[in-house]
C-alpha cells in the first residue's frame, strides 16, 4: 500500500499459534526465544538469508524444510536471536551449543479525554507545541493491536511525507487469519494518545465535549500490530521492536506489559535497551494493577514507564441502588433519563 502524506503505517505480526502446545509428530513443542551471541566475525552474514540460515545452525539436524516451519522469527536489532517451535529435549540442545546465551519460553503480555492537553498546558501556537513543531518530523512506532485507519484521528490531510530516515513500507499480513487492522480498539486509542491529529467536538455520550488531540499531533505513526485480544506474545513484540527499529523510528510506544522479571530474563528490557543503544526513545505502560508491591510493569531505568494520574476534571454520574439510595461518582455513562429523586 502506498501512501504520499499518510500518517499510518501498517504492519502486521501473526499471533503465533504455536505458543500453544502441538503435537504433530508425537512431541509435545511450544515456541521458544533464543537469544545468541553476536558473532565477532559477521563477514559471513551479508543478507538475511545467511542471518537465517546461521540461526537454523543452532537447531537440532533436521530435514531444511522442518528447519523451515520451526523458525516463526529471526531477529537482528531488537536481540540476535530466533523465535522457533521446540520440544523441550530440543531446547537442552540448543542451549549446549556455542554462542547460545539464553531460551525463554514465549509467554503472552497483557495490554494495559479531550482535557488532556489543556490540562498539560499544550497550546497551538504557544509554548512547548509550538517551539517542537508539535512532533513534526517525528516517528512513532506503536506496538499494540493495530489501528482503525479512518478513525478522524489519524486523517493525514496537511501531513508532509515522512523524514527520509523511514525505510518502512505498509504491509498487510494475514498468516493466521486475523485481520491486520485493529479489532479490539487498544491500538487505536493508543496510538490517537500518543500522536492523534485535532479532532473537534469529540465526546463520549455527551461527556467531555472538547477538541481531542493527541501529545504529538504532526508526528508520522509506524503501526506495528503484535498483539491480539488475548493478548501479546512476547515473540510478536520482539519482531514488532526488531521491524520498527530497523525502520527507522524515533519512538517506541509499547502499552503492554507483564509481571516483573530480572532484566536479563526479560526479552522486552532486552530489546529496549537495544533500541536506546540506536537513539530510539523507549516509553512503555507501568500496568494496570497497583499500588500493591510487585505491581509494576517496565521498571527497567532505560525506559520511560508511564502510568496514570490524576486531573482536574470530574464526569459525574449517579448510582441508584435497590433501596432507592443514590450514590454519586465518575463514569462517562449516564442514561440520559435517569430516574433520580
Amino acid at each position: 500500500m502506498e501512501s504520499h502524506s499518510a500518517t499510518c503505517f501498517f504492519f502486521f505480526f501473526a499471533m503465533v499459534l504455536a505458543f500453544f502446545a502441538i503435537k504433530g509428530d508425537g512431541l509435545q513443542r511450544r515456541t521458544y526465544i533464543v537469544r545468541v551471541r553476536a558473532p565477532e566475525n559477521t563477514s559471513f552474514v551479508r543478507s538475511k538469508e545467511d542471518l537465517t540460515n546461521w540461526y537454523r545452525s543452532f537447531l537440532p539436524p533436521i530435514p531444511v524444510n522442518v528447519a523451515d516451519s520451526r523458525l516463526i522469527y529471526t531477529y537482528s536489532t531488537a536481540i540476535v536471536g530466533f523465535a522457533a517451535n521446540l520440544t523441550e529435549d530440543e531446547v537442552r540442545y540448543v542451549e549446549k551449543k556455542e554462542g547460545a546465551l539464553k531460551v525463554y519460553p514465549d509467554r503472552i503480555l497483557p495490554i494495559l479525554t479531550t482535557r488532556t492537553p489543556e490540562f498539560l498546558g499544550l497550546q497551538a501556537r504557544h509554548g512547548f507545541w509550538d517551539t517542537n513543531g508539535m512532533g513534526k518530523g517525528v516517528i512513532v512506532g506503536v506496538l499494540d493491536t493495530g489501528i482503525k485507519p479512518g478513525h478522524p484521528s489519524f486523517d493525514d490531510t496537511g501531513m508532509p511525507s515522512p523524514p527520509p530516515k523511514w525505510k518502512g513500507a505498509c504491509e498487510f499480513e494475514k498468516r493466521s487469519g486475523e485481520d491486520p487492522t485493529d479489532v479490539v480498539g487498544h491500538g487505536t486509542h493508543t496510538a490517537g494518545t500518543a500522536a492523534g491529529n485535532f479532532v473537534k467536538k469529540a465526546n463520549v455520550l455527551g461527556n467531555g465535549n472538547g477538541t481531542a488531540v493527541g501529545m504529538a499531533p504532526y508526528a508520522h505513526l509506524a503501526i506495528y500490530k503484535v498483539c491480539q485480544s488475548i493478548g501479546c506474545l512476547a515473540s510478536d513484540i520482539l519482531a514488532g521492536m526488531d521491524a520498527a527499529i530497523d525502520d527507522g523510528v524515533d519512538v517506541l510506544s509499547l502499552s503492554l506489559g507483564g509481571d516483573s522479571l530480572l532484566f536479563f530474563n526479560d526479552v522486552i528490557a532486552i530489546g529496549a535497551f537495544s533500541a536506546m543503544e540506536k537513539g530510539v526513545f523507549v516509553s512503555c505502560a507501568a500496568g494496570n494493577s497497583g499500588p500493591t508491591n510487585s505491581t509494576l510493569s517496565n521498571e527497567a531505568p532505560w525506559v520511560l514507564t508511564v502510568g496514570a494520574s490524576s486531573m482536574d476534571r470530574k464526569i459525574k454520574a449517579t448510582v441508584k441502588l435497590g433501596n432507592g439510595q443514590e450514590v454519586e461518582g465518575e463514569s462517562a455513562f449516564q442514561p440520559a433519563h435517569f430516574p433520580s429523586k
